[in-house]
């Protein structure tokens, strides 16, 4: 009892100082403001735009043609100035360096050795050089982690044939990689004779030179935790992994929850780590993958993706707005901890997106405006931003999809091996060129992310479709926390005119707060006029 008449006590006189403080020199009472709940900025958590960049083709510091880390030092002025509203750079928050480790190929997707940057990239104190100056401007890096496959040069697969070669079966090596006897390979799998093994053959589904790792070998799950564990000490923020479904190929179950336990591992390791998986497959088994670890939504990206089809002419873009509201929900049903989508149009396997949405229709500057402004943590790959050309055509390799970054200054940075694509047809222009020019496409990528930052409803909030019976004119309802915007896109070529109050779910809308696009816009009551190939967000 005198406890809890102390504290009546206290509270009495808590509430008259905050109405004697509210007195003005008049003797007149104003109200006490109540604090509204704080958005989370976005590049204060994981809701972050991330540029990936293949750091071969990048930058170049050292004339030797090749990009490498102190390269991608050398431009993170473009890339991120430190100055979130500055306007001058590209403003991503994040960063996925394709592997850098030591391999004998130009893309490093074949590791040799896991704990040494290839010195054709650099040194680790480059990498540590490169992520210090990324979290001075609260800027993510994430390594691409390769734990499916080794090269064939890798130390590991060299004691292994070894030990196959001269029967030591008691060797820790011997069950390394995931071998099987010549009359017992399983259907739907790749494998090549081990050297010096007549009945012998270990698995390589993605080249004779990529032996898979044994993931039913403890040893093996040790090596690898290992591994991130080492990089995780060095300050990179987390991880991309490939071919995350290849880990037991065709036993998805396995492989899932091989994830769940790693995912488990890090994150008791090291609180809020970054990673994202690929799993190039389609959404009911990604989706199984993304209750241990988030995944790349490949069901946006490409040619055939929602957000290409239906930026274009014949497109329904409110095919687009249903399907990001029903895929992101299905993502947190599946992982409510942290599950979020992961949007992108193309990466580094892929045909370039700038050979089938022109910037001269706008169709490439739309479909910033859709991937972009989406839940979760969207990804651009190197030189999107600038409408740079690439695909692989007749070329039997993806060096094609991966050219050398078109700065237009001293940069001496080529090609990779084996391209083949004509530098006639890059046609959208240079970083320089674009960044002289008001309206260019690289300047337009500047105000879409600048936008999704000052909104954090945009990566964060909960989305919710809304329909028009117009094919090019739909949007969301977002909501996170006690705050709600709309957002809405017109992708038709013209000017549009709209009475909100036909829609569903837009009661409360008064404000104009920002567009993005080919025009301009304005809300008078609950009338919008949109311009063309613009997006709004109301409040």
């Amino acid at each position: 009892m005198v406890k809890k008449s102390y504290n009546s006590i206290i509270a009495f006189l808590l509430l008259l100082f905050l109405l004697l403080s509210g007195l003005g020199c008049g003797g007149t009472t104003e109200s006490v403001p109540v604090a509204a709940e704080k958005v989370p900025d976005p590049i204060d958590d994981n809701y972050r735009v991330f540029y990936q960049i293949f750091v071969g083709s990048f930058s170049d510091s050292d004339g030797d043609g090749i990009g490498d880390l102190k390269g991608i030092i050398n431009r993170m002025d473009y890339l991120n100035d430190g100055d979130i509203n500055s306007g001058k750079s590209l403003g991503v928050q994040g960063i996925w360096l394709s592997p850098v480790f030591k391999s004998p190929s130009y893309h490093k997707y074949d590791v040799t050795d896991y704990y040494t940057i290839d010195p054709a990239f650099g040194s680790e104190d480059d990498l540590k050089e490169l992520i210090d100056l990324c979290h001075e401007r609260n800027v993510k890096v994430i390594a691409d982690l390769v734990l499916n496959h080794t090269s064939s040069d890798n130390s590991w697969f060299s004691k292994f044939k070894d030990a196959h070669k001269n029967g030591y079966t008691d060797s820790e090596f011997y069950d390394f990689y995931t071998w099987a006897y010549k009359d017992s390979i399983p259907g739907g799998r790749t494998f090549r004779q081990i050297p010096g093994c007549s009945d012998q053959y270990y698995e390589c589904n993605f080249s004779s030179d990529m032996p898979e790792l044994n993931f039913d070998n403890e040893t093996v799950r040790k090596v690898v935790r290992n591994v991130a564990e080492y990089w995780l000490d060095r300050g990179v923020d987390g991880f991309r992994f490939d071919a995350v479904k290849y880990i037991y190929f065709g036993d998805t179950a396995k492989s899932v929850s091989f994830w769940k336990q790693y995912m488990d591992d890090l994150n008791s390791y090291k609180k809020d780590v970054y990673c994202v998986g690929e799993c190039w497959s389609g959404e009911s088994e990604t989706l199984e993958y993304i209750s241990a670890v988030n995944c790349f939504n490949f069901q946006i990206a490409q040619a055939e993706g929602y957000a290409a089809v239906n930026t274009k002419r014949l497109g329904n873009v409110n095919s687009f707005t249903k399907y990001v509201e029903q895929y992101q929900k299905k993502v947190i049903a599946q992982n409510s901890e942290y599950g979020m989508p992961v949007s992108f149009i193309s990466n580094h396997d892929m045909d370039r997106t700038a050979g089938y949405m022109l910037a001269s229709t706008h169709w490439a500057h739309m479909v910033a405006n859709l991937y972009i402004l989406s839940p979760g943590s969207p990804f651009i790959y190197y030189g999107e931003e600038i409408g740079m050309k690439g695909a692989r055509g007749g070329a039997t390799t993806d060096a094609n999809r991966r050219l050398a970054m078109l700065w237009g200054d001293e940069d001496t940075v080529k090609d990779p091996k084996g391209s083949t694509f004509a530098s006639s047809k890059q046609t959208n222009g240079t970083v320089a060129e674009q960044e002289a020019n008001e309206n260019s496409l690289l300047n337009y990528y500047k105000k879409v992310i600048a936008l999704r930052v000052k909104y954090p409803e945009i990566g964060g909030g909960n989305y919710k479709a809304i329909a028009s019976d117009k094919k090019t004119f739909s949007g969301f309802k977002i909501t996170r926390g006690e705050s709600t915007i709309w957002l809405f896109h017109n992708t038709e070529e013209d000017e549009f005119t709209i009475d909100l109050s036909k829609l569903s779910d837009t009661n409360g809308i008064t404000k104009l707060l920002d567009h993005v696009g080919q025009g301009d816009a304005s809300l008078e009551g609950t009338t919008l006029v949109i311009g063309p190939q613009t997006s709004v967000i109301l409040k």
